[in-house]
């Protein structure tokens, strides 16, 4: 059921792709076609923490998006970080505690990375929902930084949050948004980050995130 889900996610994006180019009227119309938006903890991680440090994600994500109309947002996504123990683990699980007993950490650190889509869709004013569909390569290390393995993701999420334009010609704007993520295909983890992926959920759940960025 969660494959079937995601082709049907996967395609609708797609197909949204394929509006790239719609006949501009007033219903079409735009004051800017393009935008460009990343997370704003990635520039707070930077003060918290030292890029090297054990659980430093050392997470790079960029967005850029194409505005179909007023409602139908559709773009690009690349993401990369490194994980230092599953994602699975929720926050009632004991998710804080764990990162300050090490409990559940891998023997060593995975790369993800990937290219992938979105659709975004307005759906009241400020208010939008998001779909983002990213596959990502993985690389397994050990606590040495030694290569031991790779691997495959597909990497879903969906997003709800309220689009808030700055200045007066809107060219800058804020997303305070909530989203929920699952992931698929992540089946070639070394023994030692298998027990540990198996243990827990492939997917999490309400997280909070801002995402900062400008209009062109």
């Amino acid at each position: 059921m969660k494959n079937l889900l995601t082709i049907l996610l996967f395609s609708c994006t797609l197909s949204a792709f394929a509006q790239i180019n719609p006949p501009l009227d007033k219903e079409t119309e735009v004051a800017h076609k393009y935008r460009v938006s990343l997370p704003y903890f990635i520039i707070t991680d930077r003060i918290g923490g030292d890029w090297n440090d054990r659980q430093s994600t050392q997470m790079v994500e960029f967005h850029i998006k194409r505005n179909l109309d007023n409602k139908n947002i559709i773009g690009l996504k690349f993401a990369t970080w490194r994980l230092f123990q599953p994602m699975g683990i929720q926050y009632w699980d004991g998710l804080l505690d764990k990162l300050k007993t090490e409990s559940e950490f891998y023997p060593g650190h995975v790369r993800e990375s990937g290219i992938g889509v979105s659709y975004q869709r307005m759906l009241w004013k400020g208010l939008f929902a998001t779909v983002e569909v990213l596959p990502q390569f993985q690389t397994y290390l050990d606590l040495n930084g030694n290569k031991i393995g790779n691997g495959f993701k597909l990497y879903n999420s969906y997003h709800l949050g309220y689009h808030i334009s700055i200045g007066k010609k809107k060219r800058f704007f804020i997303e305070p948004q909530i989203h929920c993520q699952h992931w698929m295909f992540d089946n070639n983890a070394p023994d030692g980050f298998k027990v540990l992926d198996d243990k827990w959920r492939n997917y999490f759940l309400f997280e909070p995130n801002i995402y900062i960025g400008m209009n062109f």
